[in-house]
């Protein structure tokens, strides 16, 4: 059973919504304009100016749980506060809450060292700058990390890198200091999760290019500035190896549990408002002799549209609750659940709200457009449908074998069975 909100995040979501209503909705426009302008390199003035606004409103750092460094939340609690911020693609940089950031901060508090927390998860913690997270590579099938052929090599009291690597998030930011690498320190070891480890590689190193800005569905930076970062020659101490090497999958499952539950609750959040925008312009347009919104497949749509975010809402705070009940590792059942189930639902419910804009719907005036091009990006970033699909099955079939029931059996007991159905 999901715990009620308590009074603090009840308190925290009334400011998080004034915020957004007075700040976040009325720059939106302006937003995309400034990376449409300024392009994937630049650092958009409007963040900068929104920032100490939110800081100064306290609505900082609302993550990172189990550390007095954060805000002290729950994967739950936070997860209700997550959803708002999920409303608008401008909001979560500007309260210091967007990805890679979150994920690659509590990569530092938890595996790093006193150094590493100093030199860079202060300033990350204070908006100073932000960092990227090189994992993906484009050689390789990344579904499985395994076959990652990045390099990190030991060579004395240093490593040596050398990777090509892309979907590297956050990558062209030019506030972007520090990158979280994961490569192979022991190749041939045969317990193959055991080849990888992740090291800390500061982004002025030399040898580092970050070659180009890779578009998502045309456009450039929005909302993560995907890129493609050449690795060549580039060294780093050996002491800003994290955990020890051959320990990267074990970093990986402690990053990606939260960052899945952070993506499935801004998923929901944007659902949210692309069923707004689709019910506001249903009552707004006439066809066929009728408001849209009198139109039966209207009707359907909005309510299938309410009954899928309201299933994934669920099932993402029934995992955020397991997560800080029982641990990551044992919630690993619902994780998978919710990052298939969210944003499935969010590419169907921007669809909808696509085909109710009609031509508009397509060139984002509206939002509609990227809403579903993130919602198609999600069923990709941090593990393919597939992968999760594939790892349910394993589990279910797991605890299924684990019964010792002697197999299925007719539920009309006590009845033959035909002759064709018997064989």
């Amino acid at each position: 059973m999901i715990p009620e909100k308590s009074a603090r995040v009840i308190e925290l979501e009334g400011r998080l919504k004034d915020f957004m209503e007075e700040h976040i909705y009325p720059n939106e426009a302006r937003y995309f304009r400034e990376a449409e302008d300024l392009g994937p390199f630049a650092v958009f003035p409007l963040i900068e100016e929104l920032k100490p606004k939110a800081r100064a409103a306290g609505l900082w750092n609302l993550f990172l749980p189990e550390s007095e460094r954060g805000a002290g939340l729950s994967n739950l609690e936070y997860g209700h506060l997550c959803e708002i911020m999920g409303r608008s693609f401008l909001a979560p940089e500007v309260f210091n809450c967007s990805a890679p950031d979150t994920g690659n901060m509590e990569v530092i508090e938890r595996y790093g060292t006193d150094a590493d927390r100093e030199k860079w998860l202060k300033p990350l913690l204070a908006g100073e700058i932000r960092s990227c997270f090189a994992m993906t590579e484009p050689a390789v099938a990344s579904s499985d990390a395994t076959n990652i052929e990045a390099e990190i090599r030991r060579e004395g009291d240093e490593y040596v890198i050398n990777a090509r690597k892309w979907y590297t998030t956050g990558a062209s930011n030019p506030a972007c200091k520090i990158c979280i690498f994961m490569g192979k320190t022991d190749p041939h070891n045969p317990d193959r999760h055991k080849q990888q480890s992740m090291i800390l590689v500061p982004m002025d190193t030399p040898g580092i290019t970050v070659t180009r800005s890779l578009p998502v569905f045309g456009w450039y930076g929005v909302p993560d500035r995907a890129s493609e970062v050449l690795f060549e020659n580039v060294r780093v101490p050996a002491a800003n190896m994290l955990l020890g090497e051959g320990r990267g999958f074990e970093i990986a499952q402690g990053r990606l549990g939260p960052g899945r539950i952070h993506h499935c609750m801004r998923s929901i959040g944007m659902a949210e408002r692309m069923l707004e925008a689709m019910i506001d312009r249903s009552l707004q347009r006439v066809a066929f002799g009728k408001p849209v919104a009198e139109q039966g497949v209207t009707r359907e749509r909005i309510a299938n549209a309410r009954i899928l975010i309201d299933q994934s809402r669920l099932l993402t705070l029934h995992a955020a609750h397991k997560m800080d009940t029982v641990g990551n590792k044992e919630a690993r059942i619902e994780i998978a659940m919710i990052k298939v189930a969210v944003p499935n639902m969010l590419c169907q419910v921007s669809d909808w709200a696509i085909q109710m804009f009609g031509g508009g719907g397509t060139n984002n005036d509206f939002g509609t457009a990227m809403a579903y091009a993130i919602g198609r990006v999600l069923r990709l970033a941090d593990g393919p449908d597939e992968v999760h699909r594939d790892q349910l099955a394993r589990l279910e079939i797991k605890k299924r074998k684990g019964l010792n029931h002697p197999g299925w059996e007719p539920m009309l007991t006590g009845r033959a069975l035909p002759p064709e159905a018997a064989q």
